[in-house]
C-alpha cells in the first residue's frame, strides 16, 4: 500500500466522520459521543503516521521549503490535537457550543488535509518515489494496525 493512498483514505475517512458530527442534532447524545470517540481515534492514529513516518522523510529528502510545510502541518495537528479536540470533547454534546466547536473542527482539519493533499502529497511523490512511498505504507499499515489495537484496549480498560 501506497503511503500517500493509505493516508488519503484516512482523511476520506476523518471528512465522512466531521460530516455525520456537522449533521448531528443535540438530541444525538450517544451518536454524537461515539462519532466523536471514533473521530478522536482516526485523528490520533493518522498524527502519529504522518508525524513519525511520512513528515521524517518529507523533511529529509526536501529542502528549506519542504521543512517549512513539514512543521505547519505538525503545527496544525498540535492545534487540533491539544486544542481543539480536547475542548470539543468538554463540551456538552447536547449544547449550541459543541455544533459551534465541531464547525471549527471540521473547517481546520478541512484545511489541513487540502494543504496536504494538493501541496504536500504531490511533492511527497516526486521527492520520494513510487518504492519508497510502498515501503513507508507498509510501515504505516503495520503501526495503524497495533495503534488501533492498543487505542481499543485502553478504551475497554477506561
Amino acid at each position: 500500500m501506497n503511503a500517500i493512498d493509505l493516508l488519503k483514505a484516512d482523511h476520506e475517512k476523518v471528512k465522512a466522520i466531521l460530516t455525520q458530527l456537522s449533521e448531528s442534532t443535540e438530541r444525538g447524545v450517544k451518536k454524537r459521543t461515539e462519532l466523536l470517540d471514533k473521530l478522536e481515534m482516526e485523528v490520533s492514529i493518522h498524527t502519529q503516521l504522518e508525524e513519525q513516518i511520512l513528515y521524517p522523510a518529507f523533511k529529509a529528502a526536501g529542502g528549506k521549503d519542504e521543512a517549512e510545510m513539514y512543521y505547519e502541518a505538525k503545527e496544525e495537528h498540535r492545534t487540533v490535537d491539544s486544542l481543539v479536540l480536547p475542548d470539543l470533547k468538554a463540551t456538552d454534546p447536547t449544547s449550541p457550543e459543541f455544533a459551534g466547536r465541531v464547525k471549527v473542527v471540521k473547517e481546520l482539519l478541512e484545511h489541513h488535509i487540502e494543504e496536504e493533499e494538493t501541496e504536500m502529497f504531490p511533492k511527497a511523490k516526486k521527492l520520494l518515489g513510487k518504492a519508497e512511498l510502498e515501503k513507508l505504507g507498509e510501515q504505516m499499515l503495520a503501526m495503524k494496525s497495533s495503534l488501533k489495537k492498543s487505542y481499543v484496549s485502553q478504551k475497554v480498560a477506561a
